[in-house]
Parts: structure tokens; C-alpha cells; sequence
């Protein structure tokens, strides 16, 4: 039986990635693409800090969509990419087989995060949960993309009447983290943060050297002036 009212936690959580490849982010207009690939790829360095099992697939690599975004790579150089010919990752027997197989380790609440949200993440989501009917399914709405507000909006209500629950990357860091008192694990989500979170990391950087008078993160030249021109 699923339960959509326990958060996620590090154990049990799984992760997958589906189509985050150019072609595919050429067609994004529900969100900024700079932006779509730093939240991407700042959910992927969350779930390496938890440890959490990450799967990577990718369709028609070769003929239409191009390779994986080499900044989501880069977080996992050693990941096998499971590629598929079906928009559906659910069509591919590799890609249950993954989710499975961390499923039988407690890992039933599968975060996704792809493209186009109207296509591959619908399809997987309606499909997985048709089939197997204790996994969740929490869908990253800010690490997807749509080919239209529209597109992304109306697919996103779709699933969430059918039981999907929408997240975003940074509530889903947070979640993992949930108490500050997690010492082992604070100084990277910290790290993550300053680095993709926009404001709240500014604010991070901020309250260290302004609240608590720490040091700036970085080294630099002296800081010369104010010297009123004459």
C-alpha cells in the first residue's frame, strides 16, 4: 500500500533521470533551460550526497536526441545510461528492472525528473503506477519541461489526479536533509545550495560572513576606496 503522507527520506527514495538530452531541451518552453539544467543538475548532486539510487535513461540517442547532458554526467561518470526506442521508459525492461531491483530495498517512492513532461514523464508515470501499485511517484515539475506552459501545466494536473505527487529539486534536497542537526551531511547540502539556489543560497553566503562573521568562501584582491573623485 502506498503512502503519500511519509516524506521522503534517504532510504527510501530512488531517483530517475529520463531524456535530459538537447534535442529534448530544445523543445522546453514551460521553463528557462539554463535554469531547467541547474535544477537538474543540482538534484542530481543532492541525491549523490544521500546516497540515494539514481537510474539514467535516454531514448534515440543516436539518431534524434543527443547525449545526456554532460554537467548531469559528470555527477555520475560511472553510471551505465540505459537507452530505449519507446517514449515510455516504462517500455523498457531495463528500466524496470533498475527501479525494481531498488524497490526491493524499500525504495518504492520513485523521484522523476524529464523531458518533455507531456510525453516521457506522463507515460512513465501513468504507466508505472498502473502496473505496480505500491511504488509513488514524486515528479520534479522544476527539473522537467514541457513544450509549452500549457503542455507542462495540463500534463502535471493529469498526474497529480491520478495520484502522482509534484515536487520540486529543492524541496525534495530539504526533505532528505530535514533536520540541520545532520552534521554528517550538512556541509555538502549547504554547499549544494550556495552553488543552485538562486536567493537562498545568496542568503546562505550572507548570513555566514555578515550574522556569524565567518570568512568569504573565496580568495580575492583587497578591496580599494571608496576614494571620492576630486
Amino acid at each position: 500500500m502506498a503512502n503519500f503522507l511519509q516524506v521522503l527520506t534517504p532510504s527510501n527514495s530512488q531517483l530517475i533521470f529520463i531524456d535530459q538530452q538537447p534535442q529534448m531541451a530544445f523543445g522546453v518552453q514551460s521553463i528557462d533551460r539554463q535554469t531547467l539544467k541547474n535544477n537538474v543538475v543540482g538534484l542530481a548532486k543532492a541525491a549523490k550526497i544521500f546516497n540515494i539510487p539514481t537510474t539514467i535513461t535516454t531514448v534515440e540517442t543516436d539518431s534524434f536526441s543527443g547525449n545526456t547532458f554532460p554537467e548531469l554526467l559528470a555527477v555520475y561518470p560511472e553510471h551505465d545510461i540505459l537507452e530505449r526506442t519507446s517514449m515510455n521508459s516504462w517500455d523498457d525492461q531495463n528500466v524496470r528492472d533498475a527501479l525494481a531491483k531498488n524497490a526491493a530495498d524499500g525504495r518504492r517512492k520513485i523521484v522523476v525528473a524529464g523531458l518533455w513532461t507531456e510525453v516521457c514523464n506522463i507515460t512513465f508515470a501513468l504507466s508505472a503506477l498502473h502496473d505496480v501499485t505500491d511504488y509513488e511517484i514524486y515528479m520534479v515539475a522544476d527539473a522537467s519541461g514541457g513544450t509549452s506552459l500549457d503542455a507542462h501545466k495540463y500534463a502535471m494536473d493529469r498526474m497529480v489526479q491520478a495520484g502522482v505527487i509534484p515536487a520540486t529539486w529543492q524541496q525534495v534536497l530539504l526533505e532528505w536533509q530535514r533536520d540541520w542537526a545532520r552534521k554528517e551531511t550538512y556541509d555538502a547540502v549547504t554547499s549544494l545550495v550556495r552553488d543552485h539556489s538562486g536567493a537562498y543560497g545568496i542568503g546562505i553566503d550572507y548570513a555566514v560572513t555578515h550574522v556569524h562573521g565567518g570568512p568569504e568562501r573565496v580568495k580575492h584582491g583587497k578591496r580599494i576606496g571608496p576614494n571620492p573623485a576630486r
